[in-house]
């Protein structure tokens, strides 16, 4: 408007005019003739969309997309247009992007849920070998306990012997929770080399190496922590194996917390001491399991590095200072000192104890996760 009112009342070079409101002369042309057509209304901000899509669906194309829908329900985007191409060759056929764009619009198709995933595992699991070498822990399925609560049974066993080191009815799969168990499996039992999980919580994280603050506690410990792969629970098979006896023992459940308790340390008394397992020469694992020489410490070490190398604190919320920026590296850290290894011209290595991590581009202030040739020595 006030390019309007001082080209009226002005006039002088409209090229100057133009290049004191930093629009090009097509624009200010246009208002222009806007003003004209339409007077001040002809000013207001007009919509950029087109007035036409030359790629829109007509009413044929909805139809035999629907029609072909609704005969193949569990089909995506891809396939029933891959199919329509096929049934319908004559028809100048949308993208695919396009039949899911539809499909969504009538509510035929669900939205896929994407769950974030911990950092993939590199390195091979480590064979049982002896007692004490791996030990095995993971939530069974929850189920509803006679009073309606949810239970969530958290286990603990050792893989070569197969010993069931702990049974424990919970509420949530929490960390407190968990942490309280191996203590006393710590305290009883010695400590393990490895601990093997799969990639939920609480075992491991979203950050850096999959770290949680159950992993970042065993490592302290000097416990390797290891993680199945996604989708594999096979790698994990001893112990899912005693889930299944598990489950079969304790149908139906208990009506509360304390009496599924008991049925959970009554299960586990039978298993170690008396049922004969055919791995072990028909042994029960209490017969072949021996305690583990490596006591645990009434106060949880630091984490100690060799002389020379570069570390820094971790702060609470997970960062670190990086020549005068702040790094977000894992919460899971907070507290902690996180060793940096030169790898090459401005690329570090980034490495919690004996736990190799990620690596730094200080260059562009960059995380990446570590591949198979990061880990060669």
């Amino acid at each position: 408007m006030m390019f309007i009112a001082e080209h009226e009342s002005e006039g002088g070079s409209f090229t100057a005019l133009c290049a004191r409101y930093e629009v090009s002369r097509v624009t200010g042309y246009k208002w222009l003739d806007r003003f004209e057509a339409e007077g001040l209304p002809g000013l207001w901000e007009r919509s950029r969309a087109p007035h036409r899509v030359g790629h829109a669906l007509n009413g044929k194309q909805v139809r035999l997309i629907l029609e072909a829908q609704e005969a193949h329900p569990s089909w995506g985007p891809r396939k029933l247009l891959a199919r329509l191409k096929v049934t319908h060759p004559r028809v100048k056929w949308c993208v695919i992007s396009t039949v899911g764009e539809l499909l969504r619009r009538k509510g035929l198709v669900e939205p896929r849920i994407y769950r974030r995933r911990s950092a993939p595992r590199l390195e091979a699991l480590e064979s049982y070998g002896q007692a004490n070498r791996v030990w095995c822990t993971d939530f069974k399925g929850w189920f509803v306990l006679g009073n309606g609560q949810r239970c969530e049974p958290w286990t603990l066993s050792d893989g070569w012997s197969r010993y069931l080191l702990r049974v424990k009815a919970m509420k949530h799969q929490e960390s407190e929770g968990v942490r309280q168990g191996l203590e006393g499996a710590f305290r009883e039992h010695g400590l393990p080399d490895f601990i093997r999980t799969d990639n939920g919580r609480p075992f491991a994280g979203l950050g850096l190496g999959g770290l949680s603050q159950l992993s970042v506690w065993w490592i302290k410990l000097g416990i390797r922590p290891e993680r199945i792969r996604p989708g594999k629970p096979q790698e994990n098979g001893r112990h899912e194996r005693m889930h299944l006896t598990l489950l079969e023992a304790c149908e139906p459940p208990e009506n509360t917390f304390q009496g599924q308790q008991r049925r959970f340390d009554m299960f586990r008394q039978e298993f170690n001491e008396e049922r004969p397992h055919e791995a072990l020469g028909d042994h029960p694992p209490a017969q072949v399991y021996q305690r583990s020489s490596r006591e645990y410490p009434e106060r949880t070490p630091e984490v100690n590095y060799e002389a020379g190398v570069l570390t820094k604190r971790v702060y609470p919320h997970g960062d670190i200072l990086w020549q005068g920026e702040r790094i977000f590296l894992s919460e899971a850290l907070g507290g902690e000192d996180v060793a940096f290894e030169p790898l090459a011209d401005g690329i570090w290595l980034i490495r919690f104890g004996p736990m190799k991590l990620a690596t730094l581009d200080e260059r562009k202030r960059l995380i990446k996760e570590l591949t198979v040739e990061d880990l060669k020595p």
